[in-house]
């Protein structure tokens, strides 16, 4: 029975090199750095457009969360209602109460806040401005910018210049004007029924936006720390009723589209990089064609130099056994006692002989496993005539 060999030719290096690693990576690699790029972007454009505008729980750049820390650090008790039933029930009777949205109140509710005894502070023209600021009325719009106060309204003389603007008004009698624009106020203080009550054109000065820039943190806080308690009202019925106008899709966040162009973008990139790859099979050419035989023979050559005899009789014995076993029908895991009793029940060898011959000590010279190799080809021949 012939035994395998191979032949000592020389190895050819298949070890990847730096440009064939960069030539495999450099699409990954691409459509990565787009991914993160996205991503990013997304965050960016998608962060722009969130937070409610002034409200003291609210961290983004339109919010007013950190004013809200500030007068809390200075002694001051904001507390954030969203209702004029709440509003009602937190004033102290030495309060300020800040409307920044009267969007969604009926003038019931707008009549109610105008009845309240704390001070007030609103904030641009609101819905009902005749009940919230009586006297007071806008006149044309102003370039929100930083401004000097020129008035001598204390509140604003210790901040100094601030950021202000949106919107400029009339003043009633004993009223003050502060940080005109055209000659006009932007903001304007005074008394009405013992009432302390101030209207600023544009609140941007009190968004963490802002509020580090000029006087505006000051200013904030002279204007809304003036009482121990501020009531802050934030408007919540507008969103609330809106969606429930609106389908399935106006409930969708912003931020999927971005995933979505981005997906579609990746998808594209993919399929360039990966498409222009394609194309027929090529046959590769191999450089040398080696015959089965000649791998066996050298092999054999190998085993014969080295007198290996053992490394030999267990090629043999583990090449007759996978060749046998499924002709038996036996199992690949069948033990020795199993292999050697069907394949003495199958050629009427003596289970002795057939066990010696698979599973004996090896020969102890190339006579002998010359036989070893021939009672082998012998068995094998007679379990495939059976």
């Amino acid at each position: 029975m012939s035994l395998a060999a191979a032949p000592g030719t020389g190895s050819t290096s298949t070890s990847p090199t730096a440009a064939s690693l960069w030539r495999g990576g450099r699409g990954v690699l691409l459509v990565a750095l787009v991914v993160v790029v996205g991503a990013v972007v997304g965050v960016l454009l998608g962060g722009l457009g969130e937070g409610r505008p002034l409200d003291p729980a609210d961290a983004s750049l339109s919010g007013g969360k950190g004013l809200a820390q500030l007068l809390r650090a200075n002694g001051v008790q904001v507390t954030r209602v969203t209702s004029v039933a709440e509003a009602e029930a937190a004033d102290s009777g030495d309060s300020m109460l800040l409307l920044s949205d009267t969007s969604s109140l009926s003038e019931g509710e707008a009549e109610r806040l105008g009845s309240m005894s704390a001070d007030r502070l609103v904030i641009g023209v609101q819905p009902h401005q005749e009940l919230l600021t009586p006297g007071v009325s806008s006149a044309e719009k102003a370039r929100t910018r930083s401004r000097e106060p020129r008035c001598a309204l204390p509140a604003a003389t210790r901040a100094g210049s601030a950021h202000m603007g949106g919107v400029t008004f009339t003043t009633p009698a004993q009223a003050t004007g502060c940080y005109p624009a055209g000659g006009t106020p932007t903001l304007v203080s005074y008394i009405d029924r013992d009432r302390t009550i101030t209207v600023v054109g544009d609140g941007q000065f009190m968004t963490n936006l802002r509020l580090a820039e000029d006087g505006n943190a000051a200013l904030a806080m002279n204007l809304a720390g003036a009482r121990p308690t501020l009531i802050w009202l934030v408007s919540t019925g507008t969103a609330e009723q809106a969606a429930g106008d609106k389908s399935f899709y106006d409930l969708i966040p912003g931020g999927v589209g971005w995933a979505v162009a981005q997906l579609a973008v990746v998808v594209v990139l993919l399929a360039l990089w990966r498409g222009r790859r394609l194309g027929p099979v090529v046959a590769e050419r191999l450089p040398v064609v080696v015959r089965a035989a000649e791998t066996v023979e050298g092999r054999a050559r190998l085993y014969r130099a080295r007198r290996a005899r053992d490394r030999a009789a267990i090629a043999l014995r583990a090449g007759f056994v996978d060749r046998v076993t499924p002709r038996l029908g036996l199992p690949s895991a069948a033990g020795p006692e199993a292999t050697v009793e069907a394949i003495a029940e199958r050629t009427g060898q003596a289970g002795l002989h057939v066990g010696a011959a698979l599973y004996g000590p090896p020969p102890a010279d190339e006579a002998g496993l010359v036989a070893l190799a021939e009672f082998l080809d012998m068995l094998e021949r007679q379990v495939k005539q059976s």
